[in-house]
């Protein structure tokens, strides 16, 4: 019998406070986009995460060019494109790695496939299917998805207020 690598438990079907946090960071990102870099000493008070966390994230995310960091008193992190251009297949792949829910049916081609049975699996076929779920899903939401109309719609309607405001002072 032939030694199978331990796969069990990717974290592919239940995803990490990396992934989690990490959706939470570029959410932040994604509210503040165009306004410049946000610190992220701002968006852990805002999310009530830990900031030293949050660098550990934002690097892995740097990394995979979904946002960009700018040094000095006035910088921070923001978008490296807009949040309608950031799928989240991609920010999670760029904390969480290749979806796989078992070691046959990963999407990383340098570690797949990593069973002897693959090729007589009937099982693998589900394995599959879960990975495409998965990943079919979170390809078709962006990252504008999730920044909250809300939101955006009190920034709005905040700004209008004080420009009547403004415009009913000067008259």
């Amino acid at each position: 019998m032939t030694q199978r690598t331990s796969f069990h438990g990717s974290g592919a079907l239940a995803f990490s406070t990396k992934g989690e946090y990490g959706v939470r960071l570029m959410v932040q990102l994604g509210r503040r986009w165009g306004t410049g870099p946000v610190s992220l000493t701002e968006i852990a008070v805002d999310e009530e995460l830990p900031r030293p966390y949050l660098e550990q994230l934002a690097i892995a995310l740097r990394d995979a060019g979904l946002v960009v960091s700018t040094r000095g008193a006035h910088g921070g992190y923001e978008l490296a494109r807009p949040p309608e251009a950031i799928g989240m297949a991609d920010v999670l792949r760029a904390l969480e790695g290749p979806f796989a829910p078992m070691i046959c049916a990963t999407e990383d081609e340098v570690h797949g496939p990593g069973c002897d049975r693959t090729a007589r699996c009937t099982v693998n076929l589900l394995w599959l299917r879960i990975r495409d779920a998965i990943s079919d899903t979170l390809e078709s939401v962006t990252l504008a998805d999730l920044v909250p109309q809300r939101a955006i719609a009190a920034e709005t309607l905040a700004a209008r207020d004080r420009d009547r405001a403004l415009a009913t002072s000067s008259t």
